[in-house]
């Protein structure tokens, strides 16, 4: 008797991987894509020209007739002077400091008035909500001299507090959080409650969880907003030691005169920061920006 050996099964042929279409973009993407890469461009020559010319000589940058984009004797001419004939880390430790608590004030402020108009009603309602968003309509400039009256009343003149106080209000930032907190269902607040949660407890568990972008894409908006504010700190701020990096800046330049390289070294060691900052929370502004469009 013959043993009868079974071949093994073959395994079934595997078809070749298909090649993935090239999809032609249409004429209107191109187009879009053309018009960004043009606007990325235009946005990044005056950095990329800062960051060049604060890294030449003086004599170098002066030279108005021969300009060039890379220096030919590379410098930290510029960033050396502003260093020793400035306070700039002290202005920069102010402008944190003051922005921090521009950040944090106008955030708690904000998210409760926007919670009591989304979730609440009361007499009156509708009228001090116009009158919020009727805020927007006031120029700055416009509140400078009752400002500055209050600040000297109060002795806060050349304090973090006077400088910061009257930056809080931001009844655009209140628009901006009710709508979303409008958009936020109702549901996840009738199960909380239901546990016996208090609205403080919804607020904190609930609402401010699912509004995490929104929160940042606010918070670094106002932060950036407070770190470049000129007007105020310079009429509030008489004290050297108690200006902010925007004011001493231009301070230096008014004090030294026309100095290219230094000039384009202060406005690099005044952007660097937010640019950092932008960079870090950069998705977060993107999914707070969008997230307030789509509702």
């Amino acid at each position: 008797m013959t043993a009868v050996l079974d071949k093994p099964a073959e395994a079934p042929a595997q078809e070749p991987p298909r090649r993935r279409r090239f999809k032609r973009p249409s004429v209107g993407a191109v187009i879009v894509y053309v018009a960004v890469v043009l606007l990325a461009v235009l946005w990044l020559l005056p950095l990329l020209w800062a960051l060049s010319t604060s890294l030449k000589t003086e004599t170098e940058a002066s030279l108005g007739q021969d300009v060039h984009w890379i220096p030919r004797d590379w410098s930290l001419e510029g960033y050396r002077t502003l260093f020793q004939q400035g306070d700039h880390l002290v202005w920069m430790v102010n402008s944190t400091v003051v922005s921090t608590i521009v950040t944090v004030l106008t955030l708690v402020l904000c998210v409760f008035a926007a919670y009591g108009f989304s979730r609440f009603d009361f007499p009156g309602k509708n009228v001090i909500f116009g009158i919020i968003i009727a805020g927007l309509m006031v120029p700055g400039q416009a509140l400078i001299i009752p400002l500055f009256d209050i600040v000297g009343f109060l002795n806060l003149s050349n304090t973090y507090w006077g400088l910061a106080l009257p930056q809080v209000v931001a009844p655009v930032m209140v628009f901006i959080l009710k709508r979303f907190f409008d958009a936020v269902p109702r549901d996840y607040e009738e199960a909380a409650k239901i546990d016996g949660a208090g609205h403080l407890r919804v607020l904190w568990s609930v609402i401010l969880p699912l509004s995490g972008p929104i929160l940042a894409a606010v918070g670094i908006f106002t932060f950036i907003g407070s770190w470049n504010n000129f007007l105020w700190p310079l009429i509030v701020a008489t004290d050297p030691s108690m200006m902010t990096l925007p004011v001493g800046l231009g301070v230096v330049t008014g004090g030294y005169g026309l100095l290219y390289a230094q000039n384009m070294a202060s406005a690099v060691v005044g952007a660097l920061p937010l640019l950092v900052v932008f960079m870090i929370f950069q998705k977060q502004i993107v999914n707070g920006v969008a997230g307030v469009g789509l509702k």
